[in-house]
């Protein structure tokens, strides 16, 4: 008897830790969403977005206030299309920047909105007419490189 009640106490903790894996495994990959698409959707168009991602955060002042919902390519501008949809709780004026920024050095990628001064606010389906795209690590790294051995004089013989 007593062993019994100890294999269904094992058990159970097995299972919790299991379920406990599988909820970290969805916040980690941003599956877990318990909203049900409400609110509205924006639009932005940017050169590069780098390595965005359907599901990415869309931020304000460091607080989520949306999700990216897809990711696709303008084939008349060759530019990147972003679609979003922001919270119902929050609004943003029509002259919002979109900047595409980075959590950390190498961390994940994520949209920012910066709100301005319109009185007038954005509306489902709105675009967002002034954008900031990625900063490319490795276009930087070259641009550095290039600049500094072009500073480098040649050597005479």
């Amino acid at each position: 008897m007593n062993r019994s009640k100890f294999d269904f106490a094992v058990g159970l903790f097995v299972a919790l830790g299991l379920l406990a894996m599988v909820f970290m495994a969805l916040k980690v990959g941003n599956l877990a969403s318990f909203d049900n698409g409400t609110g509205y959707a924006l639009e932005a168009h940017f050169d590069n977005i780098g390595g965005l991602k359907v599901r990415a955060p869309v931020k304000s002042a460091g607080v989520v206030v949306g999700r990216v919902e897809a990711v696709g390519l303008d084939p008349e501008t060759y530019e990147a299309v972003v679609r979003f949809r922001i919270y119902p709780a929050y609004r943003f004026s029509k002259d919002t920047i979109a900047s595409i920024l980075t959590s950390g050095l190498l961390g994940e990628q994520y949209v920012g909105l910066e709100s301005g001064g319109d009185p007038v606010y954005l509306g489902n389906g709105d675009r967002l007419g002034k954008t900031q795209s990625a900063m490319i690590l490795e276009k930087l790294i070259s641009q550095f490189l290039f600049s500094k051995a072009a500073e480098t004089p040649a050597k005479v013989p």
